[in-house]
């Protein structure tokens, strides 16, 4: 958890009064992240934190569960009805006028938006502008240490291996005339993961033919297709260190069973690499020259490349995404599709840049890693420069 003071810095920086933090039934993960709860805690009755820009934390707390919030400064209350908890709420807050809480205006950033909406009338209610904690939640959420960008490139350097791996071992199916199946290559390189370490949330997704134009197939023991001579054959493999504070390395990288990559593969190949690389360079130009840079700009970068191309309306994903210690992390996704994320991409975050293009045979991606420092930003790990002849 960070510091009160600096939680309060922030807050003075951006001119606001204070972070109202709330959970029930452990609904806002970001609140348990940011305040060091976890998630082991009984949470069966409502729970107010307020983090005022200056002086003492307080926090309410219902008197069956009395302990909740020990673990964190502050004046404690008590409440037991709902009339002395909303007397309760007006005295935590009191002195302030603006008031941040996991709100989104029109759910604009979904991954914000996870206070109820009932809540947030009731703050109003009680005379207080509530105002996005997006911004705050990514300085206190989605920053890594030096610890976790160590992390993450260790990591990366163990997938890159499983990834290419991975090509081989499907190859090698190939080869011996016994393909196998989508399901059965998630599954080894589940294996691969136990085996290093690794682990992840979700399974890795494998995909060959018309399963790779859908950007989030899931394979399956009873919906697979095996990989044969001829596939275009897609990987998207993301996994962290199985240690406490371990942050995800994500890639997609394209692969051909067969000697030499056919030329409709490859020239589609070529437009999501220059939408990857123009996005890419942006960024790093931008890092170095101290520019204020959002997702949506980045996105948007990315998509004219694809749009010029005439592939606009298979461009159906987001260009990219944060990255944390979930795989979708809380800092600035680069998304000006499907949602404007208008946030600014500040220093010490990752995310990824994957643009793609979906056809109903097939589907390309190339996804990376950026990681932006204080006047620098980087990819990560291996960058793809072509699909890789698998049989060659």
């Amino acid at each position: 958890m960070p510091h009160i003071h600096q939680i309060q810095a922030e807050l003075r920086a951006s001119k606001i009064d204070g972070w109202l933090f709330c959970d029930h039934h452990h609904r806002d993960p970001i609140a348990n992240r940011v305040l060091g709860l976890g998630e082991n805690g009984m949470a069966t009755r409502r729970w107010f934190y307020f983090i005022p820009s200056r002086g003492e934390p307080r926090k309410l707390v219902h008197r069956i569960e009395p302990g909740t919030l020990d673990s964190l400064a502050g004046r404690k209350q008590m409440y037991t009805g709902w009339e002395e908890l909303r007397r309760g709420l007006g005295k935590l807050l009191s002195g302030s006028r603006t008031v941040a809480m996991q709100y989104s205006p029109e759910n604009n950033i979904p991954y914000i938006g996870l206070v109820d909406a009932g809540t947030v009338e009731l703050v109003r209610k009680l005379k207080k502008k509530v105002v996005t904690s997006a911004d705050l939640v990514q300085k206190f959420e989605a920053t890594w240490t030096p610890e976790q960008l160590v992390s993450h490139l260790e990591a990366g350097k163990l997938i890159d291996q499983i990834r290419q791996s991975a090509f081989e071992h499907a190859a090698a199916g190939v080869h011996k005339s016994q393909p196998i199946t989508e399901f059965e290559l998630q599954q080894w390189i589940l294996e691969q993961f136990r085996a290093n370490r690794l682990t992840t949330a979700e399974p890795p997704i494998a995909a060959v033919q018309p399963n790779s134009g859908n950007p989030h197939y899931e394979p399956s023991s009873n919906r697979s297709r095996p990989i044969r001579a001829g596939d275009l054959l897609l990987l998207d493999i993301w996994a962290k260190f199985d240690h406490p504070g371990s942050v995800y390395y994500d890639i997609t990288w394209t692969g051909y069973l067969g000697e030499r990559v056919p030329a409709a593969y490859a020239k589609i190949f070529l437009i999501v690499r220059e939408a990857r690389d123009r996005a890419i360079g942006y960024v790093a130009e931008s890092a170095a020259r101290g520019r204020v840079m959002h997702g949506w700009e980045i996105d948007h970068i990315a998509r004219e490349v694809i749009r010029k191309a005439g592939y606009a309306k298979h461009f159906v994903h987001r260009t990219g995404h944060s990255i944390g210690q979930e795989v979708h992390g809380n800092g600035t996704n680069i998304d000006g599709l499907e949602t404007r994320d208008n946030r600014k991409i500040i220093p010490h975050t990752c995310f990824s840049i994957e643009p793609g293009i979906y056809l109903p045979e097939f589907g390309i991606r190339s996804e990376v890693n950026v990681y932006v420092g204080e006047r620098e930003a980087r990819v990560t790990g291996a960058i793809q420069q072509e699909i890789l002849p698998l049989l060659a």
